[in-house]
């Protein structure tokens, strides 16, 4: 599976920490930036990147870092298709997958330490979504909701 990677500064030591461990366990891993520190950088440019590559690939995820992981997050669900869920425990990975079949995990640079983090992420990947009648219904209805407006 291919994981595509991204972070402002706020979440980019995490980002690089998760970037090694994701290789170790042998995903394809994709860093769209930012590729140095740069306190000055915006997670809107990140959030949207991953999101963006998402998108257009089969069966790949996302995963992006901020500070809070809240800004890259909402950045990532402007873009039609994708479900970005910042998660700080096993049980919202989990959910979020089972229930809301989520494309893009959000992870808080200043929140999480690297071993929770790593946790988080294999449970994330690790886990289906679930394809009970209820869930799909409701993500047919955010479908329709992107669609609408």
């Amino acid at each position: 599976m291919k994981i595509y990677l991204g972070s402002d500064h706020g979440g980019f030591k995490l980002k690089q920490h998760i970037k090694k461990y994701l290789k170790r366990l042998k995903y394809q891993v994709v860093d769209k930036g930012n590729t140095k520190y740069v306190m000055t950088d915006d997670y809107p440019d990140y959030g949207y990147k991953v999101a963006k590559a998402v998108q257009k690939a089969k069966d790949a995820k996302g995963i992006v870092f901020c500070g809070s992981a809240e800004g890259i997050c909402i950045a990532a669900n402007k873009v039609r298709g994708i479900h970005a869920v910042p998660v700080w425990t096993l049980e919202n990975a989990r959910l979020s997958r089972q229930h809301n079949n989520a494309n893009v995990l959000c992870l808080s640079g200043w929140g999480l330490n690297p071993k929770k983090a790593e946790k988080i992420v294999k449970t994330w990947l690790e886990t289906d979504f679930t394809f009970e009648p209820r869930h799909v219904r409701r993500l047919k209805k955010i479908a329709s909701i992107e669609k609408h407006g």
